[in-house]
């Protein structure tokens, strides 16, 4: 029996010793430089790729020895999921650890395309077609695929909303679909992030994206957005309707000039003078600040609001107050 015992102890101390010895060995192998087997590797990552086949590619062009522990790394560290797509040139000794880090940023060869929060999608087509990737109704068509609003659980009225305003850094020869997937990716983490305080607020998905699209269209002032929301929040409650300019601007089509007194009467479903409740559907791409406002209103017991042609707003409880301020800032013709 003592024998028995004294082996069992002995194997639980090597199998200790030898796991120890592993886990130095392979920290050895992570931080250890690595001469290239050429005086220069080349490694292009298609955005959208998962980690498996990135450490692949890296494995293939001689920069890492063992791909399967830079992918236990990479996960343990949570750096799989960040990983640019671009093409890279790696030169000199490299460590496994350093060709990771590497890879968190922008390709050589990776151009950054910076999407403004507010475009429509038709005006991030437009945008992406100035910058070289595609002529806009290659956008158009890949932004009203099918398979890529399923892909993304999108509503079917469109992708409008859902292409994440962000700077972007995209390889010269990446297709729109894959640019959109990047921008649609993006949305989903940040949509992701917000969801238990979208649910707290008592919103879908679709009307936080919506009701920010409006807000982000009132206003480019900062400290105005969750003051918007907390008005339009109170008119939704109260049944009034939203009676948005852009709402309206948006079912026009044109997105050109002041509207008129007879378009405040149009009968368009976006019509947020006529209609009550929220648009049908998104009328631009908000970003970040404009979706935190959509579910994070300020408490305030304002109805109205009035540009004071200056980005900002004047502010009114009553509708006595807010003709008032209409009368002030406004011309009508």
């Amino acid at each position: 029996m003592r024998r028995a015992l004294a082996a069992l102890a002995l194997t639980a101390v090597l199998s200790a010793a030898g796991v120890g010895v592993a886990a130095w060995y392979a920290w050895r192998e992570l931080h250890a430089p690595m001469a290239l087997p050429e005086p220069e590797a080349v490694v292009v990552i298609p955005s959208g790729e998962n980690f498996r086949a990135v450490a692949a590619r890296l494995h293939g062009a001689g920069v890492v020895r063992y791909p399967q522990l830079l992918g236990v790394w990479a996960r343990y560290r949570g750096l799989d999921r960040s990983v640019r797509s671009g093409e890279y040139r790696f030169r000199g000794a490299l460590s496994p650890v350093q060709v990771l880090e590497r890879l968190q940023e922008p390709g050589e060869f990776a151009r950054l395309v910076t999407i403004p929060e507010g475009l429509t999608a038709v005006q991030v087509a437009a945008l992406l077609e100035e910058q070289g990737y595609g002529g806009r109704d290659v956008f158009r068509c890949a932004m009203e695929d099918v398979r890529l609003l399923q892909e993304f659980g999108l509503p079917a009225s469109g992708i409008e909303g859902y292409l994440f305003p962000d700077t972007y850094a995209f390889e010269w020869t990446t297709g729109p679909p894959d640019i959109i997937r990047a921008m649609l990716s993006r949305f989903r983490q940040e949509s992701a992030a917000l969801a238990a305080r979208r649910d707290a607020a008592g919103l879908s998905e679709g009307e936080m994206v919506t009701l920010a699209s409006v807000i982000e269209e009132e206003t480019g002032q900062a400290d105005e957005r969750r003051l918007i929301s907390g008005v339009f929040h109170n008119r939704l409650r109260l049944g009034m309707p939203l009676q948005s300019d852009p709402t309206v601007i948006y079912g026009r089509g044109d997105g050109r000039g002041p509207i008129t007194r007879a378009e405040l009467a149009d009968p368009s479903p976006y019509n947020t003078y006529v209609h009550r409740g929220l648009p049908p559907g998104p009328i631009a791409n908000p970003g970040r600040a404009a979706l935190q406002a959509a579910i994070d209103p300020v408490a305030t017991s304002a109805l109205f609001f009035v540009s004071r042609n200056d980005g900002s707003h004047e502010f009114s409880e009553t509708l006595e107050a807010h003709n008032r301020a209409v009368r002030q800032y406004q011309k009508h013709d």
